[in-house]
């Protein structure tokens, strides 16, 4: 698993097991990133602004929005989710996706 990628560089989201999708000024993208620091959850971030296959992503997900922030874990997808709903959803799929 790779940590945590602030900078919305385009990378392949299959990378990691929980992958953020995010984008400046979204005030519970910013709530959702630090609930899942504070809880050392390990997550790729992916800025759709900055990154145009993230924002088709989230697009394809959300009948054509951008509704963030978009969660993916594993293969699961979830929108505008808890800190704590993630964490579930991890821990539902695998203890071994991110939380320690």
């Amino acid at each position: 698993m790779r940590g945590r990628r602030r900078d919305g560089a385009a990378t392949s989201a299959s990378s990691a097991a929980v992958v953020v999708y995010w984008r400046p000024g979204c005030p519970f993208c910013a709530y959702l990133r630090w609930g899942l620091r504070r809880m050392d959850v390990a997550s790729q971030e992916l800025n759709i602004w900055g990154d145009p296959s993230a924002a088709a992503f989230v697009r394809s997900v959300n009948g054509g929005d951008e509704t963030v922030p978009t969660v993916l874990v594993g293969a699961t997808t979830m929108r505008n989710p808890t800190p704590r709903q993630v964490r579930r959803e991890i821990e539902r799929q695998s203890p071994s996706l991110g939380v320690t």
